[in-house]
């Protein structure tokens, strides 16, 4: 079998209402009529046509190779582009999706799943959370202002079966306005009292059995982190998610020491290189790789088992469409450090459902793995059509 052609699709049927949204999607055509889908990693902020180029620019290494030889090609890209070996998000978004794809073709042409292909399940369940309650949870995307409205957004997840919710407290301020606090330097008396209020008001709608994970983007530095970590620790979170940006490990470490949660990070942390410091300092005690940008599942599965040396758990962070989430499920079922999975406001929303053939929904609280060949997600025809796409033969 060898790979024919590559189409890159840009998608701009999709939406999610606070943020720019195209999900980045590649498609692996083959000799044999097998085709497997991949996601990059870049589907909000900025970058989604940088990604587009760099899987054009990899595309053409692809021609005439066995799909079946990931590892090769994997390490093809990685060496031979000159540029990969240093990393970064486009880099690895862009070998992310094609990792994917060629587990999808590699689970169609065995006929069974990726996970099987990855050493069969250790969970057979996932635990769900539900992801960025700032945004509400409903199938439109508006800013959480007052405590209420969080409380609010709470009893909607525990009405979809949830007994774990995600949340930015510090992202809109008191009207609203995304990043109007300032967040660095020093947190004033209201930027805390806001958060705390906001914090306060799910653990009541919650009550002490619901786990809050407290996500802040890295919007806070190491001091910022810090007020805010412990003015939080009386909430009893789960995990406190990118106290500050991931590039210097050892502010990670400083974090750690002095706020009483653990620690998490990883969407913008890249290949198994990136991750060492965390892992040798042990100052995450979370893990959360994309793997649509931190090198698909090939480098995915040597990550999570790294973590696995370290005791560190994993949770695969997931805010893309829904290749992104399948990807993520057959993973996930086989790691044995595995401690929950996200699932995203974005998931809700019916425009980014009708992208792909499947919709994965967890029913109370908890999904199964797809037991479809592959990783069990394809682009619509529809959406293909309707796409921004690029062929490299």
């Amino acid at each position: 079998m060898k790979i024919t052609s590559v189409d890159v699709y840009k998608i701009t049927t999709g939406k999610f209402d606070i943020s720019q949204w195209n999900p980045v999607v590649v498609r692996i055509n083959t000799d044999e009529g097998i085709s497997g889908f991949g996601e990059a990693g870049v589907a909000y902020g900025n970058g989604c046509d940088a990604a587009v180029g760099m899987i054009k620019d990899f595309a053409g290494l692809l021609i005439g190779k066995d799909p079946m030889d990931n590892e090769g090609i994997w390490n093809l890209i990685h060496r031979s582009t000159f540029w990969g070996m240093g990393g970064g998000t486009i880099i690895f978004s862009g070998i992310s999706a094609i990792d994917i794809a060629l587990w999808d073709i590699k689970g169609k042409y065995y006929n069974t799943p990726v996970y099987k292909l990855l050493g069969g399940k250790t969970n057979s369940k996932m635990r769900a959370y539900a992801s960025q309650i700032q945004f509400d949870w409903a199938k439109e995307s508006r800013p959480m202002v007052t405590p209420e409205d969080y409380a609010s957004a709470t009893r909607k997840a525990i009405a979809d079966g949830y007994d774990c919710v995600k949340v930015d407290p510090i992202m809109f301020d008191e009207k609203g306005v995304f990043g109007g606090f300032n967040t660095r330097g020093i947190l004033g008396h209201k930027q805390l009292e806001t958060a705390s209020q906001r914090i306060a008001a799910i653990r009541e709608a919650g009550g002490p059995e619901m786990d809050i994970i407290i996500e802040v983007h890295s919007l806070t530095d190491t001091d910022t982190a810090i007020q805010l970590g412990k003015e939080l620790e009386k909430y009893n979170c789960f995990y406190y998610e990118e106290p500050t940006q991931p590039l210097n490990a050892s502010l990670f470490k400083l974090i750690s020491q002095k706020v009483n949660i653990p620690i998490a990070s990883g969407e913008r942390i890249y290949s198994r290189w990136g991750y060492r410091p965390f892992f040798e300092d042990r100052s995450l005690s979370v893990i959360q790789p994309d793997l649509c940008n931190t090198g698909g599942i090939t480098e995915g599965k040597k990550i999570c088992d790294m973590a696995h040396v370290y005791d560190i758990g994993v949770q695969i962070h997931i805010c893309g469409g829904p290749i992104s989430t399948a990807a993520a499920l057959q993973l996930e079922a086989v790691i044995p450090n595995f401690v929950i999975h996200e699932h995203h406001q974005a998931a809700l929303i019916q425009d980014n459902i009708d992208t792909c053939l499947y919709d994965y929904q967890p029913v109370n609280g908890y999904f199964e793995v797809p037991e479809l060949p592959g990783i069990g997600q394809e682009l619509t025809e529809e959406t293909m059509k309707a796409c921004l796409v690029t062929t490299i033969k």
